[in-house]
């Protein structure tokens, strides 16, 4: 038989974390899927943040509170992370389905999507779903691994490795191995809340990431969309960016310098900068 996966757990100093965040926790259901998301209030248009394959909506606070002047963000708990369900099925049709229940069911008018690595993919085939109307869409180094292309550059062994650390009990130090150029706050939150991410999640979002192709959505993207990237990603090379830049010829393509695939956590001023004026069109 094979080993049982890690339950999905989460500390009482976890869950404090959640006292410093200036968001209120709200709640929808995608098909029996019970959803947290983090919404930051004020009067701005909503723009819903999709973050990416091992991080809680939480990890995303220190970019929402710094757009919260701009518009109103509404970060997710993607299902099988965080305070989110479980979600049995781990596809990017049942995630977008999933983006579109927190549109419906929170009464949203027309957002604005912004999704970081596996929550820029989400975004792109939610976008072109079209069962949503939205005002545009920013995806932030969407995995460009696929059939036929190269592997996804971080293994899915060293997500588990990572994911199994956090199950046991980690710290900062020890995120930091993984992670050396991080703020401390963000190496000390991720070591809190890793343990929140479903082993089953992560097994099958990593398996997507190779099976399903991100271009067989993204020329279908409507307008406006903006794409940014790390000078230094593995996972949007150059060969990538210039490729999407060919297929989807009115996107706004913008290159994130001094930045790996961790755009906001190498680099919080260029990307925090990048974002906002990526943003700024696309809020009329």
């Amino acid at each position: 038989m094979p080993p049982t996966p890690p339950a999905r757990c989460l500390s009482q100093s976890a869950l404090a974390d959640l006292a410093d965040v200036p968001a209120t926790s709200r709640w929808v259901r995608s098909a029996g899927t019970r959803l947290h998301i983090l919404d930051y209030g004020g009067p701005g248009v909503p723009l819903i943040v999709l973050p990416g394959i091992t991080s809680p909506a939480i990890t995303m606070d220190f970019v929402a509170r710094e757009l919260t002047d701009l518009v109103r963000p509404l970060v997710v708990d993607i299902r099988g992370r965080g305070l989110s369900d479980d979600g049995g099925s781990y596809g990017l049709e049942e995630y977008a389905e999933d983006t579109e229940a927190v549109v419906t069911e929170l009464g949203l008018d027309r957002p604005v999507l912004f999704g970081h690595s596996m929550g820029a993919r989400i975004a792109a085939v939610t976008a072109v779903r079209g069962k949503v109307a939205l005002r545009g869409t920013v995806l932030g180094d969407p995995p460009m691994s696929g059939p036929g292309r190269g592997p996804y550059p971080t293994t899915l062994d060293a997500f588990l490795g990572q994911l199994a650390q956090a199950v046991r009990g980690t710290d900062a130090d020890e995120v930091a191995r993984a992670w050396p150029r991080w703020p401390r706050a963000e190496q000390e939150l991720r070591a809190r809340w890793l343990a929140s991410c479903a082993q089953e999640a992560v097994v099958a979002t990593h398996r997507g990431f190779e099976s399903e192709d991100f271009f067989d959505w993204w020329p279908s993207v409507p307008g406006p969309t903006a794409l940014l990237y790390g000078a230094d990603s593995p996972v949007v090379t150059a060969e990538g960016a210039a490729e999407a830049a060919g297929l989807h010829q009115t996107a706004a393509l913008t290159e994130i310098p001094d930045a790996g695939h961790m755009l906001f956590w190498d680099n919080p001023p260029a990307a925090l900068a990048a974002l906002r004026e990526a943003l700024r069109p696309m809020l009329t």
